[in-house]
């Protein structure tokens, strides 16, 4: 694991040099006299371009970029946290007082962990080792598959098939000894992992709250959920879970009462999610408590970001990416000493997402004709300028992996000495030759191919005009296709986001682009949550394509996204794309020793080489993100920090003294 630390903080230091020179491409405009803002130093405002959707508690109902920061703000003490330094999951030195690593003579690995026992939930009650057990129990409950969740799957722990089949009644990997002493162990068929300590990843809930008169228990063989009375009625039930997590006034999902983050979230209306410090808070593993009281974070569209920002009614705005607003704050800040900002390669990527449940996008050709008929340039063009790039395959370019192959970073290879032995000398041109094999020129890249798309929709059948006759490119506007129940046309719908920047380029460069080898594509604005909800199944999904974005979790693990279907056949969750080669791919991925850095790159790019074959979704772009926020703002440091949360947890608001007043 070590080589991967040193090459992951090569990464950071390499993005830090791509995007510093972003600033100097805006024009500064002339100088005018600014009036000077008054700032409440007790309250940071953040604005946001992507909806909150109240998705507060887990990712099981979602996984949207804001609801993400809300649940770092007001979630604390996981097991585990990212090294960003190091660049692997490390313990989380303020949860965990000890850990160790138990071989068992079977091959299962058993990490025996002591917990501090000064943690505590907003409301004063302590967070014990049953805490921890209680949120493996709750997230892999078929209960909650019940509430419209995507359940959470730990295969990884020892006895998780035999305890969500009924087989035991006891998860016997998961063990509490004691209040502090927890022990999990994990399968040895799911090792080796890559990212090893992120097995553990684990946040306290408080059953107390979420499932009234239920406890945990732990009678030597494993943990399991039973009633706290002891008289053996059942009352973990769906009925209780829905009226305690999906309550739309006082349900833990989109208000959790009771938490254990830096933060409690006192209010959550109309977009706008408001936050007070958690005074029981310990801190994290920096010694980092909150230092600004209260917090308000508000959806903005973009076009109303910069008017905003300049009267002083938000003080942070977070992962701006649309290029006209990135200019134009650009320009301020070159002629504001008190405005800055910082920039930050996104691990993430906008995409359209295919339902291949519906015809005619279960064909693979009609996906590809899409492809190489979106003009992805274009779009890019128009929504991000010069600060993104053209998506090539499920990854952002801010990975390290990508990175790795594009040149950006050194390769991990160590140059032998001027004395080294001849054998030495050979043995670094064989590793140098493995790594310059990769190359991402083996994606297919889906340049725009207008012939291309239009072969591949006439060898899909779609030959016929509106009167049954030949298609001719030109003359006919629409494709048409004869099936058992007649003619029928080459039409698409896709759904946004409403007050999606990206929405004008889509209506135009995207739309004309299909028009232009017969297919007509309807895009229609819609609801985020109306979105999301059909993007993750759990309302009728009313589109064949989706606009979206996602910014990849810490442990890449495309094996996640995948399902089984009735058939047993491996499913893309959101897309419907049955496809059991991609699936042994991205768990062949995953099972790579932690400091096999070929061995992973070798395996991720297959994955890539493969997705982009199948298209579950269509990659558009990556970018760079940039914060902009004034220099009242100290100690903000995003760019070497997972969010803005986190980031904000060592800043403080306070008067800003330029340097050459203050020399």
């Amino acid at each position: 694991m070590k080589k991967l630390l040193a090459y992951l903080l090569i990464c950071v230091m390499a993005l830090t040099a791509v995007t510093a020179g972003l600033a100097e491409t805006a024009e500064e405009p002339a100088a005018e006299e600014t009036p000077q803002i008054q700032y409440d130093y007790e309250e940071l405002t953040v604005a946001v371009t992507t909806p909150l959707t109240g998705n507060f508690f887990t990712n099981l109902w979602g996984n949207g970029s804001s609801d993400i920061d809300v649940r770092a703000m007001i979630h604390g003490y996981n097991l585990v946290e990212w090294n960003t330094e190091e660049g692997l999951f490390v313990p989380d030195d303020s949860v965990i007082s000890g850990i160790n690593v138990q071989a068992e003579e079977n091959g299962d690995y058993t990490f025996i962990i002591a917990l501090y026992d000064d943690l505590f939930y907003s409301d004063g009650t302590k967070v014990t080792a049953w805490d921890y057990a209680f949120s493996f129990l709750l997230t892999m409950a078929p209960e909650l598959k019940e509430l419209g969740a995507s359940v959470h799957q730990p295969e990884y722990i020892v006895g998780y098939n035999n305890y969500i089949s009924g087989k035991t009644n006891t998860l016997a990997g998961v063990r509490v000894l004691n209040d502090t002493l927890l022990h999990i162990t994990i399968d040895d068929a799911y090792l080796p992992f890559f990212y090893e300590l992120g097995l553990l990843d684990c946040i306290p809930y408080p059953a107390s709250v979420i499932a009234p008169g239920v406890k945990v228990a732990d009678d030597g063989a494993g943990v399991y959920l039973t009633n706290a009375d002891g008289n053996g009625e059942a009352i973990f039930t769906a009925d209780l879970l829905k009226e305690t997590i999906l309550d739309g006034t006082t349900g833990y999902r989109t208000h959790p009462s009771v938490s254990s983050g830096p933060y409690v979230l006192t209010s959550y209306e109309d977009g706008v999610a408001k936050f007070e410090i958690n005074p029981q808070y310990k801190g994290n593993s920096k010694g980092q408590k909150p230092m600004i009281q209260r917090v308000t974070m508000v959806t903005m569209p973009s076009n109303e970001l910069v008017g905003a920002y300049e009267e002083g009614k938000v003080t942070l705005l977070n992962k701006v990416s649309e290029a006209e607003v990135i200019t134009k704050l650009l320009g301020k800040a070159a002629e504001d000493d008190m405005q800055t900002s910082s920039n930050y390669a996104r691990t993430g990527l906008s995409f359209i997402s295919f339902n291949t449940d519906r015809a005619p996008l279960d064909d693979l050709a009609v996906r590809q004709a899409i492809a190489y008929a979106a003009d992805r340039d274009e779009v890019v063009k128009e929504a991000l300028d010069s600060y993104g790039m053209k998506g090539l395959g499920y990854f952002g370019m801010g990975q390290w992996m990508y990175l790795l192959l594009n040149g950006t970073v050194q390769l991990p290879v160590e140059e032998p000495e001027e004395n080294a032995t001849d054998k030495e000398k050979e043995e670094y041109e064989k590793a140098l030759e493995k790594w310059e094999a990769l190359t991402l020129d083996d994606i297919e890249h889906y340049d725009r191919d207008m012939a291309k798309a239009a072969e591949l929709l006439d060898g899909a059948g779609w030959t016929l005009n509106a009167d049954g006759d030949a298609f001719v490119p030109g003359t006919d506007k629409l494709r048409y296709k004869q099936t058992e129940n007649g003619p029928v046309p080459l039409r698409l719908t896709m759904a946004y986001g409403e007050g999606s920047a990206a929405g004008d380029a889509l209506e135009g460069a995207l739309v004309q682009s299909l028009t232009d080898i017969g297919i007509e594509l309807i895009v229609e604005p819609i609801a985020a949550n109306d979105m999301l909800n059909q993007y993750y199944r759990l309302d009728e999904g009313k589109y064949d394509m989706y606009f979206l974005a996602t910014n990849f979790d810490l442990l890449y693990d495309p094996s996640l996204s995948f399902e089984l279907d009735e058939e047993g056949h491996h499913v893309w969750r959101t897309s419907g794309l049955a496809d059991d080669d991609l699936w042994k791919m991205a768990v062949d991925m995953r099972r790579t020793e932690p400091d096999d850095l070929l061995g992973y790159c070798t395996k991720w790019l297959a994955f890539q080489k493969r997705f982009a074959e199948q298209l579950p979704l269509l990659p558009m772009y990556s970018n760079v993100y940039f914060d902009f926020y004034p220099q009242v703002l100290h100690e903000y440091h995003i760019a070497a920090n997972v969010s803005w949360p986190e980031a904000a947890l060592g800043a403080y608001l306070s008067d800003y003294v330029p340097e050459e007043v203050a020399e």
